[in-house]
């Protein structure tokens, strides 16, 4: 006969076995006790816990789902204040007391995050022409000589 997989009962508890009114042998005894401990122990151990296993998702799949959070948003990717110390910082070495307005630094920002972004689709398309995934700073460095809309030179 072919074995079936078996559903776990789970205990209630309930009330212990009946002691049967004949007089206990030995055997009964020992049975009675050892039913007697089995219920007691199946009452005192806490319920197993059941782990849900996250789900397991295909390589790629996190990594694709982050290029679609980052690409639906129109704003800005570097948070303002950081990069304005930055701009700050750089332009203390040409000038001590330079003042900026606002727009001013709001273009600086557009200005320097769409170069990035430039350059680092270069810098994808110089990976994948490897047939790499990752990029690397040699690939950053061709990328930066290639001549194009975003090249520096």
């Amino acid at each position: 006969m072919a074995r079936t997989k078996q559903m776990a009962r789970k205990s209630t508890g309930g009330k212990p076995p009946r002691i049967p009114l004949r007089e206990p042998t030995t055997v009964n005894i020992n049975r009675i006790v050892m039913i007697h401990i089995q219920t007691r122990v199946a009452i005192s151990r806490p319920p197993a816990v059941v782990k849900v296993k996250k789900p397991r998702y295909i390589p790629g799949t996190k990594a694709l789902r982050q290029i679609c959070k980052y690409q639906k948003p129109t704003g800005l990717l570097i948070r303002k204040l950081p990069f304005e110390r930055l701009v700050r910082e750089i332009a203390q070495v040409f000038k001590s007391d330079m003042r900026f307005q606002s727009h001013a630094m709001l273009a600086l920002q557009e200005a320097a995050e769409a170069y990035l972004v430039g350059i680092f689709e270069d810098t994808n398309l110089c990976a994948v022409h490897a047939k790499r995934v990752t990029i690397t700073a040699e690939d950053v460095q061709l990328a930066r000589t290639i001549p194009g809309e975003y090249s520096a030179n």
